[in-house]
């Protein structure tokens, strides 16, 4: 199956969190930082204006992003384990470049 988002959603993969330093040791859970970025897996076609005109999303598939520490709504594919959050076009905070 594929998940195909509306309008100006975005689907993106959060990246992983650091869950070892370079030299082995395991970081505790509330010890990790909130992963603020993630790539974009799918896209929206776009919206409108109320005047009717088109507004086409401008993040595409491969984009690397940041992200807002809350907000997104959780999303689950079958048959992966990875986390993944659909997101407003809006409120992705900026492209890294």
């Amino acid at each position: 199956k594929k998940l195909v988002p509306l309008l100006d959603r975005v689907l993106i993969r959060r990246a992983e969190a650091v869950t070892k330093t370079p030299g082995g040791i395991v970081i505790p859970e509330k010890a990790q930082s909130k992963v603020l970025q993630g790539e974009v897996v799918a896209v929206g076609s776009g919206s409108r204006k109320e005047s009717g005109e088109f507004i086409p999303v401008l993040v595409k598939i491969g984009d690397k992003v940041l992200l807002p520490e809350y907000g997104g709504t959780k999303v689950t594919l079958e048959n992966d384990d990875k986390e993944y959050h659909l997101f407003r076009e809006s409120d992705i905070l900026a492209k890294v470049e």
